[in-house]
């Protein structure tokens, strides 16, 4: 019989007086996201294209991406990408900065960090058992 493990961010808190955050239980800086920074971030990411060039952008880590190599990447035009970069831009799931001629394009990782802690922040909570269900 196979053990079957679960992600550290759904492991119900230790028994304690207050609810463990995500981001404290990866020791991560807490960025608490509003509900409406948390709908903002998940409706850049539910587009198709858009969603491709965030994983694209999470996938390349702090190195980040430039538009071309991006384009060729997903095969995808440069209006078409400039659009979606602009989207995810908007929501603070992206950062761009300028190296010399070019923009050097990468995911907000503390973005996302927080929009996941918001999703899972009181997972398993309303279990009196305090089993796991995520």
């Amino acid at each position: 019989m196979m053990e079957t493990k679960t992600h550290s961010l759904c492991q119900p808190p230790a028994k304690a007086a207050a609810p463990v955050k995500a981001t404290e239980q990866l020791g991560l800086p807490a960025e608490t996201l509003t509900e409406g920074a948390a709908l903002k971030a998940l409706a850049a990411i539910s587009q198709a294209q858009r969603l491709r060039v965030f994983r694209a952008l999470v996938q390349a880590g702090q190195a980040g991406l430039t538009p071309s190599v991006l384009a060729v990447m997903l095969q995808v035009s440069a209006s078409s990408l400039s659009f979606h970069l602009k989207e995810l831009l908007h929501a603070n799931m992206a950062t761009v900065e300028q190296q010399g001629r070019s923009l050097i394009y990468r995911a907000d990782f503390s973005r996302m960090t927080a929009l996941l802690a918001f999703l899972t922040e009181n997972c398993c909570a309303a279990d009196p058992s305090g089993a796991s269900c995520c």
